[in-house]
């Protein structure tokens, strides 16, 4: 699965930039997901660069446009419309913490835990593809209800997991994350693993998909950091 959500990033990412208002009213108008604009990629001596200026930008594309993004967020179509129509290459920013929070997880273990999960019956949300960006490699990113932030050590506890042991981390309020069709990194297109759809508007709770996904990452993880501890 994972050279496949590569050639399909790679196939759809040519027309991603064109896309980008129409999806961005879509996620607001269809879904009532709040959305706003992020930095987009500018292509410089031909290098492509942050939008932002900044020459060591840690996530070129794929932050926030503005200090105050989270207050200017906002579900109405209109208003996405507008910000799209002065910047049509901003990257998609969908603000956790509100409709939905994110487990984040490496993009090898998140497709052992989609094949898992597909062949129990789990109740999956909508799961992006995030590329290598940051000095970090590709990432699924499963949409679960709100809530998981701080419940997230816990969980991990619960199945013997001692916290940050595991690269299994959640989105919560005050974060984001960077939707499809933006481009952020060199050349990444983010992308859906699970698209948005009438059969998983319903997102599921996140004690639903910790336990594959703890498994997964487990067996990916180094040696020394791969077996669980005893929960105290």
């Amino acid at each position: 699965m994972e050279e496949t959500l590569g050639a399909a990033a790679q196939g759809r990412g040519a027309a991603s930039v064109r896309d980008l208002l129409a999806e961005a009213v879509r996620y607001a108008e269809d879904r009532h997901w709040e959305v706003s604009p992020g930095t987009w990629l500018i292509e410089q001596d031909g290098r492509a660069r942050c939008s932002c200026g900044g020459r060591t930008c840690s996530a070129p594309g794929a932050h926030p446009a503005a200090p105050d993004w989270q207050g200017r967020a906002s579900a109405a179509p209109g208003a996405v419309r507008r910000w799209w129509t002065d910047h049509p290459q901003a990257s998609v920013l969908l603000p956790t913490g509100r409709t939905f929070d994110v487990l984040d997880v490496p993009e090898t273990a998140g497709c052992l835990a989609l094949a898992r999960m597909e062949r129990t019956g789990v109740q999956l949300g909508p799961v992006v593809a995030m590329p290598a960006t940051g000095g970090r490699g590709r990432r699924l990113l499963f949409l679960v209800l709100p809530g998981v932030l701080p419940k997230l050590p816990e969980l991990l506890r619960r199945l013997g997991w001692a916290p940050g042991r595991l690269d299994l981390v959640a989105h919560g309020d005050g974060d984001w994350i960077v939707a499809p069709p933006s481009r952020v990194g060199t050349y990444g297109f983010v992308q859906w693993a699970r698209p948005p759809s009438e059969a998983n508007r319903w997102l599921p709770e996140a004690s639903e998909l910790i336990d594959p996904l703890a498994y997964a990452c487990g067996r990916e993880a180094p040696p020394s950091a791969a077996s669980p501890v005893a929960a105290s």
